[in-house]
């Protein structure tokens, strides 16, 4: 019985006899449930990009955005229920000013996921708190180069060449460790990640999206930025184009 959750998954203090929580397992379903999100690194800096799925026709372009800056040299991109991813990135961006007002420089991306991690795990431990029904990837660039970390629900973090959350995160994963990151600057990286995200997305059951693009590269000075619309389309439509020719094979 404890198997299926049954008397085991009403608080998050509660281990069912074969050492799992519950909670924290259904809270890594809400991240399987949103759009996908990709992380890569590449030789000269970190490339996020996010399949940001429409609710509605209504909804401005740009609104409830899921790529978020939380200091001039890191970036976040949330997977799950948007709302906490908020409240993740509020708290990445504390933990970055704090930082660097008692030591005076930039924290270090390692120490920011510690410190962010922490606080994710520290929602699993009381039982007036739930756990954050999202999962981050957060890319930065530091003095040991380009960085790129996933954090999962349950507040275990991994730091990764390549990284994939949200519903196609099987086939995303497969297509990344196809590409040679060691080898691939940003700009083409872009290109990849549009790729994968467009070759995940299922038209026939999900929503229509919107594409979100971030880098943090020489060429964006080491700071998380938004990429260059005209980059975007570019990659859209080399997307669009791979897509086409593998429904032509």
């Amino acid at each position: 019985m404890s198997s299926i959750g049954t008397g085991y998954d009403l608080s998050v203090t509660t281990f069912s006899p074969d050492g799992r929580v519950f909670q924290v397992e259904y809270s890594g379903k809400a991240v399987d449930n949103s759009g996908t999100v990709v992380g890569i690194k590449c030789k000269d800096g970190v490339v996020m990009g996010v399949e940001k799925l429409i609710s509605s026709k209504m909804m401005l372009e740009g609104s409830n955005r899921r790529i978020h800056a939380v200091h001039r040299h890191a970036g976040m991109s949330v997977a799950g229920l948007a709302a906490d991813g908020r409240q993740i990135v509020s708290r990445a961006k504390s933990e970055a000013i704090s930082y660097e007002r008692v030591y005076g420089e930039p924290i270090p991306i390692k120490e920011l996921v510690d410190r962010v991690a922490s606080y994710v795990h520290l929602c699993t431990l009381y039982w007036w708190l739930r756990p954050f029904g999202c999962g981050v990837i957060l890319g930065g660039f530091d003095r040991d180069g380009p960085q790129l970390y996933m954090i999962e629900p349950s507040g275990v973090s991994y730091k990764y060449f390549g990284a994939a959350i949200g519903k196609g995160r099987q086939a995303a994963k497969t297509e990344i460790e196809k590409l040679k990151l060691s080898e691939m600057t940003c700009r083409e990286g872009i290109i990849e990640v549009a790729k994968i995200i467009y070759g995940v997305h299922d038209e026939a059951k999900d929503k229509a999206f919107e594409l979100e693009l971030s880098w943090i590269c020489e060429e964006s000075n080491h700071k998380h930025q938004k990429i260059p619309d005209e980059l975007i389309e570019h990659a859209k439509e080399a997307a669009k184009t791979a897509l086409e020719e593998m429904d032509a094979d």
